[in-house]
Parts: C-alpha cells; structure tokens; sequence
C-alpha cells in the first residue's frame, strides 16, 4: 500500500520539497530576526546614526521600538496593540470589567 501511495502522489513531490524549502528558509530568517546579536548590532547603529545626526530622537525612538517589539515577538501580530492597551478605562474604584466573560448564568 505504500509503494502505491508513493506512486499515486509522486507527482507532488515538488510541491512537498518546496514547502519544505521555504519551512526551512523562514526558520532560519526567524531566528536571524531574533538573535540578540543582531538586535543589539541594529541598536547600536541607531545610536550612530543619531549621532551624527541623521537621526532625530523621535525617530529613533521609534526605529529602536519597532526592534525591541520584533525582538519580544510583538510585530508577529502585524502591528496589533497590546492586549492591555486594548482594553477600556477602569471602572469604578479601578476595577476593570472584562466584557469577554459572561457572567453567572442562573
């Protein structure tokens, strides 16, 4: 049954080696993205940057942000706001109320 699995689905054994391949290729450029070598590498060249004047402070506030907030795993949400930041005002007396719960049901 197995040779004739093989057989009836060889013709998408190019579509199975390219998923594999781009698998591979965004692991990597994931891990590339996260390392802390490259992140403190790209911190330190905001920091030149700003210096010599290429950069103002706001803008490398929020360059220096959008690295942190990458490095965190933040911009995997396609620049959704924190949970916490989402929520409403408190309530009276600072106690939030979380819509998303229902209550007790009698």
């Amino acid at each position: 049954m197995d040779l004739l699995w093989a057989l009836l689905t060889l013709p998408y054994a190019p579509v199975r080696g390219l998923t594999a391949v781009v698998g591979v290729v965004a692991r990597e450029a994931e891990s590339r993205q996260r390392n802390p070598v490259n992140v403190r590498r790209e911190l330190e060249e905001l920091d030149a940057a700003m210096a010599a004047g290429e950069l103002s402070t706001e803008e490398r506030d929020r360059a220096e942000q959008r690295v942190l907030d990458r490095l965190s795993g933040a911009a995997g949400r396609s620049g959704e706001r924190p949970r916490a930041a989402r929520r409403g005002p408190a309530r009276e007396g600072g106690v939030r109320h979380d819509r998303r719960r229902p209550g007790p049901t009698t």
